[in-house]
């Protein structure tokens, strides 16, 4: 006998939001617009299909929903636009919310469901993390070369689709607030209030330039409790959703020039593997590590047999780890043979300058180059035939690249994969016996020898000495 009515009356001028429900099949009618904004039309109603009283609003400006049967309404933001929603769809299977929108196209809100779990008790804690839905295991298909579009241009139409991976949702209670934040919102207040503000002075403006803002993680973890991905969270107020990609971080070496990237996004490597894993939000202050909620279970779930039988999850996602490792083990002893290339020309360069005994120093200097470009060989090829696209004979490098084909899909490694890995590794090997003794040895010893011939300082050089 329950039912609900949306009304408007703007023809009359009356902009003002008409809900109503009625428990007796229409006899009498209770309004449950309560805190919807007063200048705000309302179009369509939706509820949801497990909880009655989780109810969703399309308005003029925006999308409302409500978790207690309509006493208290809050909008939904998350990229929406503040614009006119007509009509609301729920899809059941997915728990998708659909919004129709006056001339800007549809929306999706994907799996609502955590919504159904909001609770007044878990509103007032600091955080909460809510139950994270099984995530899908496969590889993303590109079929026009790219992402999305690809080079398809805007004529093109496409929609989004759902972030690839695990989808984790939290609840923020209060913004964390910077001293520098704390101080600015006290002068607005003395401004609205026409009182003078003061200049805080230098010390206390230094002490706010230093301070390391409040983070929020969320961690990864897999079942022996090592840590997999750490996703970096928005720590503002409200309801926030952060994906991860399934991945594990990449193995590839950190250079000095290297930093955090500034919009969040972490580096990828390699899937992990179908299982249950846990994530765990956590705050970061300047104080210490704390952790805002329990360790979540959740499964990370194939999404369909392949036709051509492959080998099993784990050794297909233990080969991907095998190549993860030995490729960073790679790209690290390269750029330290880099390193000692840049060193033999800054050698060459403060040779020049000497104005000791130089004897015999230009002729070590040419066969460490020789060496040098010898191992280079070995890692990349002949450079004369790369020069002009001739076949080299297969390098560590080159075999790393058809390796990475083992990644393209969830078959898992072919013989000929395997025997390719354990050929770039022997070579690999190979490489590091002879180029340690140089780096260790050699170069170390050159530089004395030029020292002692009064070259001047080189970077790196010991200063202690």
């Amino acid at each position: 006998g329950t039912v609900y009515v949306v009304l408007d009356n703007h023809k009359f001028g009356d902009i003002k939001p008409y809900i109503f429900k009625s428990t007796d099949k229409g006899s009498t009618w209770k309004s449950i617009s309560s805190n919807l904004p007063k200048r705000t039309l309302a179009w369509r109603i939706v509820q949801d299909h497990i909880k009655p009283k989780l109810l969703f609003a399309a308005t003029e400006f925006g999308i409302y929903f409500t978790i207690d049967g309509g006493k208290d309404w809050k909008q939904i933001k998350g990229g929406l636009p503040t614009i006119s929603f007509r009509d609301l769809a729920i899809q059941e299977r997915e728990n998708d919310l659909v919004g129709a929108s006056f001339g800007r196209g549809f929306y999706v809100l994907d799996d609502y469901s955590p919504l159904r779990d909001v609770n007044e008790e878990q509103l007032q804690k600091e955080a909460h993390l809510f139950t994270t839905k099984k995530a899908w295991w496969y590889i993303q298909e590109t079929p026009l070369g790219g992402g999305e579009k690809a080079a398809q241009g805007a004529g093109f139409y496409t929609a989004k689709n759902p972030p690839f991976g695990a989808i984790f949702t939290y609840y923020i209670k209060e913004k964390y607030q910077s001293l520098k934040s704390k101080r600015q919102e006290e002068e607005k207040k003395k401004l609205k209030k026409k009182e003078s503000v003061e200049f805080p002075g230098w010390e206390k403006i230094e002490k706010e330039k230093k301070e390391k803002n409040t983070k929020i993680w969320l961690i990864v973890t897999d079942q022996t409790g090592a840590t997999i991905a750490q996703l970096a969270g928005n720590s503002s107020k409200g309801f926030h959703r952060i994906n991860w990609d399934l991945t594990y971080p990449p193995k590839y070496p950190i250079n000095d020039n290297q930093s955090l990237p500034k919009n969040k996004k972490r580096a990828n490597g390699l899937l992990c593997e179908p299982g249950t894993y846990k994530v765990q939000l956590w705050k970061q202050s300047k104080q210490e590590m704390l952790a805002l909620s329990e360790a979540q279970s959740f499964q990370v779930v194939s999404l369909r047999e392949g036709s051509l039988k492959g080998a099993e999850t784990k050794e297909v996602a233990d080969f991907w780890r095998e190549l993860e490792s030995l490729q960073g083990k790679v790209n690290a002893t390269y750029n330290a043979l880099n390193k000692a290339k840049m060193e033999t020309k800054s050698m060459k360069l403060a040779l020049s300058r000497s104005t000791g005994n130089i004897a015999g120093l230009h002729q070590k200097i040419d066969k460490l180059e020789l060496k040098l470009t010898e191992i280079n060989t070995h890692f990349r090829g002949k450079e004369t035939k790369n020069k002009v696209g001739e076949k080299n004979n297969p390098s560590v490098y080159s075999r790393l690249g058809f390796l990475r084909s083992a990644t393209w899909n969830t078959y898992g490694p072919t013989p000929t994969h395997k025997a390719n890995f354990e050929l770039a590794k022997k070579e690999y090997e190979k490489i590091k016996t002879t180029l340690i003794p140089i780096l260790k040895e050699e170069i170390p010893n050159l530089k004395e020898d030029l020292k002692k011939a009064g070259a001047p300082y080189m970077q790196g050089e010991d200063l202690t000495k």
